[in-house]
């Protein structure tokens, strides 16, 4: 029994227990048996509260997270890449959404080949020079909680965001998107992730930005790449544009 709440509730039970017959009986003491009920009701509160408490806490999910991103970004900088990524999902790349980082800067890329094998370093285009490396993405873990894939539309691509960002990781207040041609906006609402500026981000984009791109080219069938992300505490605004 190694949860805090759970030793804690059972402490305060047995205490309770004990303690509230001999105040009403043998010290013949109303308020110490009303602190023995109170300590028996908090008891049982704090017994209740062990069953809320997530299995892995949240300092060890940032923990992970920065250990993933760390190693991720230190590889990128060894290579020195700083071209955007291109967000893949999963019926292109053997079932598991990833992202593709161009080890090239040459040209824009505006299209993909429609199947890419899952590897490493892999060639995502007919040109000597469409090599990548494909990495796994804070999106790619998260859209495996989606029950269903949702359908290309603004309203089915806000509502997956909504549940992921709201409902699972309780990282915003609310979500909204609007789409337009090849474009995709997402705004995010008191986000509790802000966007910093280092290697990165600047090729994958925030883990916000990550999760969003996912969840769109998902429910596209189509490569999403990350062109903008601004914002502050109050808002984020994430800008995705939609490949051929």
């Amino acid at each position: 029994m190694t949860n805090p709440y759970r030793i804690l509730g059972l402490s305060l039970i047995l205490a309770g227990v004990i303690f509230t017959p001999i105040s009403l009986f043998i010290i013949n003491s109303v308020l110490l048996a009303a602190m023995g009920i109170s300590m028996l009701i908090i008891g049982f509160s704090c017994f209740a509260l062990a069953n809320t408490r997530p299995y892995i806490s949240p300092e060890a999910c940032e923990v992970m997270l920065k250990t993933g991103m760390e190693n991720t970004a230190a590889l990128l900088e060894e290579l020195g890449l700083k071209n955007k990524a291109i967000y893949l999902p999963a019926s292109m790349r053997d079932g598991h959404p990833q992202a593709l980082i161009p080890l090239s800067d040459k040209g824009i890329i505006q299209q993909v080949r429609k199947k890419i094998p899952g590897r490493l370093i892999v060639r995502y285009g007919s040109n000597p020079d469409d090599i990548a490396i494909a990495v796994t993405t804070p999106g790619s873990m998260n859209i495996a909680t989606l029950e269903s894939r949702p359908g290309p539309t603004s309203e089915e691509i806000e509502s997956a965001l909504s549940y992921i960002l709201i409902g699972l990781l309780d990282l915003a207040s609310s979500v909204s998107v609007s789409m337009s041609e090849s474009r995709v906006e997402v705004e995010i609402k008191e986000s509790r992730l802000s966007y910093e500026d280092i290697w990165y981000y600047q090729c994958l984009g925030s883990p916000l930005a990550s999760i969003a791109a996912t969840v769109s080219c998902e429910a596209l069938g189509k490569p999403v790449k990350v062109i903008g992300e601004s914002g502050n505490a109050q808002k984020s605004n994430i800008k995705l544009e939609v490949l051929a």
